[in-house]
């Protein structure tokens, strides 16, 4: 089985940064993909940026894109999301997701674990 562990967030003002972070523990491999997805209240979880196995392809949400840092550290097992400009927009609880294939995409299924989820909230 495979942990994972989110950490970073918290309230912060409209403009403001916050850097999420993901450890992973368990059975986690440096050769998962890993994501970010984030889920507002009454809406669907959606995907927010992923990294592949080895750093070297990224993607993003376009609401994020220019805004939102999507990097790991394989020595560390950990995942981080730089977040700059942050918009009341960006509320949500973000989730950190491992995908045992290389690269996981924008589609939540093609990720096998979870986190419990961190609260972000951008409020004045």
């Amino acid at each position: 089985q495979v942990q994972l562990l989110e950490s970073g967030g918290g309230l912060v003002q409209p403009g403001g940064s916050l850097r999420l972070s993901c450890a992973a523990s368990g059975r986690a491999r440096s050769s998962f993909a890993m994501g970010w997805f984030r889920q507002a209240p009454g809406k669907e979880r959606e995907f927010v940026a992923t990294v592949n196995w080895g750093g070297g392809i990224l993607k993003y949400a376009d609401s994020v894109k220019g805004r939102f840092t999507i990097s790991r550290d394989n020595a560390k097992n950990s995942v981080y999301l730089q977040m700059n400009s942050l918009k009341p927009e960006d509320t949500a609880v973000y989730y950190c997701a491992a995908g045992q294939s290389g690269y996981g995409g924008s589609s939540s299924g093609n990720y096998d674990y979870w986190g419990q989820g961190t609260q972000v909230t951008v409020s004045s």
